[in-house]
């Protein structure tokens, strides 16, 4: 008689409810992790320059990148948009879609994820290799929160940075499909920048920053529990470092998804 183990059907269910059973398990250990940080940060000692590091960190030092990156999409996505309406005869809808575009998705998922990139696995390096090397356990030896030092200020700061980031690009995005579109297309610069202006609205705008803020958000706590859960060695610290990018990219696009079927739909 077969034994249920050997029986094919049973193992693929196995192996479908094992692989829930640990998703569910991960997304328990995070939120854990989110909130001991959150609790931990509310109480006192405070460490405000600690804060201001990580605003340099993530905000300043990412403004080029971000920069670049905006202007060069809002350029295309001018050229991409009137190439698509000519066949419609609908060219003078650019400057309204580029400005939607722009701010309603491109402006904050852009940003997060090019920050994800250059900040996730910044975080999960620093901090997973005071994990291997035991600085961890050397600040808890004398009294000193990791959570509170270490954690709270990159978490505050990213939340605190995403969406003025996102704010930056969204003006040099929207800057970028201007200088296209009035130097290349032959649009009339003050008919794009008015037409510009009247299709953005202030939920369009407060959205964007409502979502920069979740990105965020995600991208610090990724990057610190990452870091945090290291082990292994160097090998352990790459690897951390490749799922904190990989878990805030997913984490940023799924959040994406969700504020905008929530606030649009």
């Amino acid at each position: 008689m077969t034994s249920l183990s050997s029986n094919p059907v049973v193992a693929a269910f196995a192996a479908i409810g094992s692989t829930v059973i640990g998703l569910f398990a991960v997304v328990g250990r995070v939120t854990l992790f989110a909130w001991h940080t959150l609790v931990r940060a509310l109480t006192p000692p405070y460490y405000p320059l600690r804060l201001f590091e990580q605003l340099l960190q993530i905000g300043w030092f990412s403004l080029p990148v971000v920069g670049l990156t905006a202007i060069f999409t809002g350029a295309a996505l001018a050229q991409q948009i009137y190439t698509g309406g000519s066949r419609l005869n609908a060219q003078s809808a650019v400057p309204a879609i580029v400005v939607i575009g722009i701010v309603r998705e491109l402006g904050p998922v852009l940003v997060g994820l090019m920050v994800a990139g250059r900040v996730s696995s910044s975080m999960a390096a620093e901090i997973g290799t005071m994990r291997v090397t035991e600085q961890l356990d050397a600040m808890a030896t004398l009294r000193t929160d990791p959570f509170r030092f270490l954690i709270a200020p990159r978490i505050f700061a990213a939340v605190i940075a995403l969406p003025l980031l996102t704010l930056a690009a969204n003006v040099i995005g929207v800057l970028g499909g201007y200088l296209l579109s009035v130097h290349k297309l032959g649009f009339a610069a003050g008919t794009y920048i008015r037409t510009s202006r009247d299709f953005l609205e202030p939920s369009d705008l407060a959205m964007s920053m409502v979502k920069a803020a979740v990105f965020g958000f995600f991208i610090a706590l990724m990057g610190c529990y990452h870091g945090f859960k290291s082990k292994g060695g160097a090998a352990g610290v790459g690897k951390s470092t490749t799922n904190a990018v990989v878990s805030a990219f997913i984490l940023i696009l799924l959040s994406n998804l969700i504020i905008t079927i929530w606030a649009f739909g």
